[in-house]
């Protein structure tokens, strides 16, 4: 399930790329905005299975748990387009006993231009009960490991967040 946990350092940001799909587009040729779940979660999966050896599936059949939606925050800054390559990143902030907030954000191939921003807090419950229950010491590991510690979550809005999202790409962008 956890394939590379012993490794000694996990990236803690998670990228991968993607083109914006006609069919997930509105008419004026935007992603439509409840598209960008899909792209993000996508992605996410993907992501953590590559990089971590995490598989979902595996936490839902060995501990008959997993991770439900409890809420989003969502920013649409910059549309992304239809035909438009784009990065999607993704990470954990924030964890504790039951709960995991996942940080996301888009930006345009070339990293210059923040387009979506999204947090979203999810649940850890048990799928027989649909009850919360705390995380196994083995799924506290893997987040322990995989969390990014620089960001203080308890201590920062969303929209302080995103300026300083916008902030490491014009740093990122200077480096270049």
């Amino acid at each position: 399930m956890f394939e590379k946990i012993n490794a000694k350092e996990f990236p803690k940001v998670t990228e991968s790329k993607a083109i914006i799909r006609f069919q997930d587009c509105d008419p004026l040729q935007h992603l439509n905005n409840s598209k960008y779940f899909d792209y993000y979660f996508n992605a996410r999966e993907d992501q953590v299975a590559k990089l971590y050896g995490f598989k979902f599936s595996e936490v839902f059949k060995n501990y008959k748990t997993s991770w439900v939606v409890y809420q989003h925050q969502i920013a649409y800054i910059r549309p992304a387009v239809v035909s438009e390559w784009v990065k999607i990143f993704s990470r954990v902030i924030y964890f504790d006993a039951d709960t995991l907030v996942t940080e996301y954000f888009m930006t345009d191939e070339s990293m210059s231009e923040l387009k979506n921003f999204m947090w979203t807090t999810s649940k850890y419950v048990s799928v027989e009960t649909g009850r919360r229950v705390p995380h196994q010491k083995d799924i506290m590991q893997y987040l322990a490991a995989t969390c990014e510690k620089d960001v203080k979550f308890k201590e920062i809005s969303f929209n302080e967040r995103i300026k300083s999202v916008k902030q490491e790409l014009l740093l990122k962008q200077a480096s270049l």
